[in-house]
């Protein structure tokens, strides 16, 4: 049965979809010997034959089977679903895309892991924290996609004193402009709470529920106030409790299965927000 290529290859540990279909922009993705750069892209892990930067990716079947004509990284068993909690220090990039010297996430992670996996969310080289790394495609879109709203909490150091009038601007939205397409858009509602505001700098908590690339460090310097560090503290129920800066570790059974129950009460909440927002106002009867 064919399937959308994005889904087989975040499944299969590849990327996030939203990953994969820049990477098919990019010319890097070959399907049974073509090289294709436009959406969609429907194939039968089955029978199809799939290349990525050169490498053959092993894909899973609807069933948790794999294409008997391709391997899968490291050997890893089919069907097996991984998930690590990284502490990512400043200067380790969130890409599986080797460039130079750089350390990425996934180098971090102890030796020996049996698949490939992929950071979930973007969170800049310089900026801290909380990632989540994945090979369950169908989670990732939860907590990636805008419309399913995950909170993520970030703990950002600023220069100058958060007013008042700074905390209702951001939490109302800014104007900011599409660094691709150069169209301004206004970031979602977020919430912040001051945790210590001097004259000279602030530390703020700022919960988003939407993911743009240097989202938050935008927002801020759209206001007047460059980021001095940023760290993401909280994503859905994670927490970097008991984990350093550089340590890593694998996420219990329980996180997992509280993690996918956040995700699935959050678009419900999300959903009713929204059927709330489009429900006709009632009208009262003299």
């Amino acid at each position: 049965m064919k399937e959308r290529i994005q889904k087989i290859l975040g499944n299969a540990g590849v990327a996030s979809r939203r990953n994969i279909e820049e990477m098919i922009r990019q010319g890097r993705i070959v399907v049974n010997g073509n090289v294709r750069t436009d959406v969609p892209i429907l194939i039968d892990p089955a029978k199809d034959k799939v290349h990525v930067d050169g490498e053959p990716i092993r894909l899973r079947g609807p069933r948790g089977g794999g294409s008997e004509n391709t391997r899968g990284e490291g050997g890893s068993a089919l069907g097996q679903r991984l998930y690590f909690l990284l502490n990512k220090p400043s200067g380790v990039y969130s890409t599986n895309l080797a460039q130079g010297a750089q350390v990425r996430a996934i180098d971090l992670l102890p030796t020996g892991v049996p698949g490939r996996v992929y950071p979930v969310g973007q969170l800049d080289a310089e900026s801290k924290g909380l990632l989540l790394l994945t090979n369950d495609g169908d989670l990732t879109n939860r907590l990636t996609h805008p419309r399913y709203g995950i909170p993520k909490v970030y703990r950002a150091i600023v220069d100058g004193s958060i007013s008042p009038a700074d905390v209702e601007e951001l939490e109302k939205g800014v104007w900011l402009a599409d660094p691709h397409s150069g169209v301004g858009f206004k970031t979602g509602r977020s919430h912040i709470k001051i945790v210590k505001r001097l004259h000279e700098r602030s530390i703020i908590d700022i919960t988003i529920r939407e993911g743009k690339n240097r989202g938050v460090r935008r927002m801020l310097a759209k206001i007047g106030h460059k980021v001095r560090d940023l760290t993401r503290i909280k994503m859905g129920p994670l927490t970097l409790d008991g984990l350093k800066p550089g340590e890593v570790r694998e996420l219990s059974t329980a996180e997992v299965r509280a993690l996918r129950d956040f995700a699935r009460r959050d678009v419900a909440k999300t959903s009713e927000a929204v059927t709330a927002r489009n429900r006709p106002p009632h009208k009262r009867v003299r």
